[in-house]
């Protein structure tokens, strides 16, 4: 069946809770939050998080099987900058294309708000990660030694970013 993507809104909370849920339970060393972190959130809270940035998910007819946020930088002179949150991919739905169909999506986004750098960071035991960033256009910039606590150790964070403007 082929996956459809699309910016949710704010009627799209019970879509964004599932699969942000989701990820958070099937990937817990692949984020900063975690699944603790987002289920006590009220819901307009989750509202909230959902209308201040861009959210798009992957959807497989009904089912949300993918998503990818973007945050933008809401300083005058740093408006041009944001940054890609939340990005996960089902496991069966690897490697058919769909993150980098949600990247593409989210870059076509950032450019029509105006946007000219997208930015992120990634866990420097996510080689996969960093390898689809890199085949798409991203260049590590700089790291964070001992980002994220991970298991009760420190593990660092790449920090990179792709220009989406000359």
């Amino acid at each position: 069946m082929p996956v459809g993507i699309r910016l949710l809104v704010p009627d799209d909370i019970e879509i964004f809770q599932r699969i942000r849920l989701e990820a958070l339970r099937a990937e817990p060393d692949c984020f900063a939050s975690s699944v603790e972190d987002w289920e006590k959130l009220s819901d307009d809270e989750w509202r909230r998080r959902l209308v201040d940035g861009s959210v798009f998910a992957g959807f497989r007819g009904e089912d949300p099987v993918g998503i990818m946020g973007l945050l933008r930088e809401r300083a005058k002179n740093m408006a041009h900058r944001a940054t890609l949150v939340m990005v996960y991919v089902r496991q069966d739905s690897r490697g058919t294309g769909l993150a980098t169909s949600l990247l593409k999506a989210v870059t076509d986004h950032a450019l029509a708000q105006g946007i000219r750098q997208l930015e992120l960071a990634v866990s420097a035991e996510n080689p996969k990660a960093i390898g689809f960033y890199r085949r798409n256009g991203f260049a590590q910039i700089g790291c964070i030694p001992g980002g994220c606590i991970r298991n009760g150790r420190e593990v660092d964070d790449i920090l990179m970013a792709r220009r989406i403007v000359a």
